[in-house]
């Protein structure tokens, strides 16, 4: 099965989640094999000029995936991005700006997972 957006019930769950402070979301991105990372780095590009100058996130680390060293599953990119709190993470997704963009996401991935963690 691929995933691809998080469901309202994941949503739901994230939210209702008793944790103030800063969250870091550990993304792992799988492209769809015609043209997908090309179609990511659009909403890479939109993403990063729609958040300029705000403290909404940011890049902890973006790299691509050489191979998995444990386990079988391979991902494309693996993207680590800080939030100050879940409550911003959660409006980023709400933002009507942001909902315009996040299209270029959906089209580009195969299959992705999205992990909240939270620094020690």
């Amino acid at each position: 099965m691929n995933f691809i957006m998080p469901t309202k019930d994941q949503f739901k769950e994230l939210m209702s989640q008793n944790y103030q402070g800063p969250i870091v979301m550990v993304n792992l991105l799988k492209f769809k094999r015609d043209g997908g990372k090309e179609t990511y780095q659009k909403y890479y590009e939109a993403t990063k000029a729609l958040f300029s100058g705000k403290t909404i996130s940011r890049i902890v680390y973006r790299g691509s995936g050489l191979m998995p060293v444990i386990g079988h599953e391979a991902w494309d990119a693996i993207a680590l991005y800080e939030y100050p709190s879940i409550g911003a993470f959660i409006d980023m997704n709400r933002d009507k700006a942001y909902q315009d963009v996040v299209r270029y996401r959906t089209d580009a991935l195969e299959d992705s997972r999205l992990y909240c963690t939270i620094p020690e």
